[in-house]
């Protein structure tokens, strides 16, 4: 499996902008589709966006489009979300995650980060 760290998380108000970054380690990172999700408290996980091994295709839940962009950096082994026009109702922990292709890291990734919270308020 691939390891991964994020980090970015933190407070912002409403209607400001965060980038997270996710660092990948222990195999080859460009081998990899990465993704992001978020749990909100009493919540259940939920998908937010994905990226395709190249970093031509990207895919992103409805309640994100238009506000986030998912973006790799495959010689800095990196994957990035940057969130813009943020909402009190992203506040979630978000979590970066990893698989061998696009269906499964957008659905049950094999690979997951520690998480960073992210807080919006209002």
């Amino acid at each position: 499996q691939v390891q991964l760290v994020e980090s970015g998380g933190g407070l912002v108000q409403a209607g400001g902008s965060l980038r997270l970054s996710c660092a990948a380690s222990g195999r080859t990172f460009s081998n990899y589709a990465m993704g992001w999700f978020r749990q909100a408290p009493g919540q259940e996980r939920e998908f937010v966006a994905g990226i395709d091994w190249s970093g031509y295709g990207t895919y992103y839940a409805d309640s994100v489009k238009g506000r986030f962009t998912i973006s790799r950096d495959n010689a800095k082994n990196t994957v990035y979300l940057q969130m813009n026009s943020l909402k009190p109702e992203d506040t979630a922990v978000y979590y970066c995650a990893a698989d061998r292709t696009v269906v499964a890291v957008t659905t049950t990734p094999g690979s997951w980060g520690q998480g960073t919270q992210v807080t919006v308020s209002s």
